[in-house]
């Protein structure tokens, strides 16, 4: 999710004679005083409401969401504002908004789905009824920018919600099983391990390697890079104090990512963090001949000095292979053997 910056160089004689390290208020945990509510499990012939809280999609994309959702056996129920276009965003945000209170709060819908992600949802946060969202518990299902609604949504009402994949994304076998295994028929402990290298693409972005090893247990939370870094310093930032952080991003040079990194390890507690899961950085190469640190010594550089378990390449992220991760509940991470496992349901 690349975005552009400028910086300036300022006060470099303070940084030569050496600063104390930054400090931050620590924030109230929400998930440790917001009880946590779990919504119902999906089942077959359930009605779904498709919505678009961020960009708008295409032809080719609706078409996809419809033969998805059919496919699954649900009924498909569209949110009376999802082909509203406002340059860059599905319509303006009152109505963006008003199909997420709408999917929410109609009796005739089972459980929300966002047909895609792009940019917009973190414009929603200070005017979303979370009041109503926790009176209607349902599955929300998304990633990408939805990162913003699940954080804001877990935080304000303690619904768990899950980061999976889109309305129209993909559904290869293991994605399709992983979706089931979470919403549908739910296992526990159900482990998500790295796939071994014989099934891997032979491109970078999808080969795993330990930065820290180790295990951990905490709650579940996490994202999209560029979100968690957006949201940092906004009254919807969460605490990732003793927590399983799992993190993604795609499309963004290593210079980027680390910005991002060092923004959060700055500005938050994600240094206290029990352990990290990385997902799969899709396009997350050097451009050209530039100089650059690859991806791998980026991640190596921000992570390695924490003194938790950290483990690249578990699958999830911008690709068609991709874990559905409910927001809240324990899980458990080996970095050593590249598996995480969710200790107890999303749904009941």
């Amino acid at each position: 999710m690349q975005r552009r910056f400028f910086f300036k160089t300022t006060g470099m004689a303070a940084l030569a004679g050496g600063v104390p390290a930054l400090r931050f208020m620590e924030k109230t945990d929400p998930l440790q005083t917001t009880k946590l509510h779990k919504p119902p499990r999906l089942r077959a012939g359930m009605t779904i409401g498709l919505i678009a809280p961020a960009s708008p999609f295409s032809e080719e994309k609706r078409q996809a969401a419809q033969q998805n959702l059919s496919a699954l056996g649900f009924q498909i129920k569209e949110s009376p504002h999802l082909y509203a276009q406002n340059g860059y965003l599905a319509g303006s945000d009152a109505q963006r908004l008003e199909d997420l209170h709408w999917a929410f709060s109609d009796p005739a819908i089972d459980a929300v789905w966002c047909i895609r992600g792009g940019y917009g949802c973190s414009r929603l946060l200070p005017h979303i009824d979370f009041d109503l969202i926790g009176r209607h518990p349902k599955v929300l299902i998304g990633y990408s920018d939805i990162t913003a609604l699940h954080l804001a949504i877990q935080q304000r009402s303690g619904l768990v919600t899950f980061h999976g994949p889109v309305a129209a994304s993909e559904f290869p076998e293991n994605t399709l099983r992983h979706f089931r295994s979470v919403l549908m028929e739910p296992v526990t402990p159900y482990t998500v391990q790295i796939p071994k290298a014989a099934e891997l693409p032979e491109d970078d972005a999808y080969q795993p390697f330990v930065v820290t090893p180790g295990q951990a247990t905490g709650k579940l939370i996490g994202g999209n890079l560029t979100l968690l870094a957006a949201l940092v310093g906004t009254p919807f930032a969460p605490s990732y104090k003793n927590k399983i952080v799992f993190i993604e991003d795609v499309g963004e040079q290593p210079y980027r990512i680390d910005r991002m990194l060092t923004q959060m390890l700055q500005g938050s507690d994600l240094s206290k963090a029990a352990g990290i899961a990385l997902g799969v950085f899709a396009d997350c190469k050097p451009k050209g001949d530039s100089l650059s640190l690859t991806l791998q010594e980026t991640l190596r550089d921000r992570f390695a000095n924490l003194g938790i378990p950290v483990v690249y390449g578990i699958p999830f992220g911008h690709v068609a292979h991709q874990m559905t991760f409910p927001y809240g509940i324990q899980a458990a991470l080996d970095a050593t053997l590249g598996q995480l496992t969710l200790l107890e349901t999303g749904v009941l």
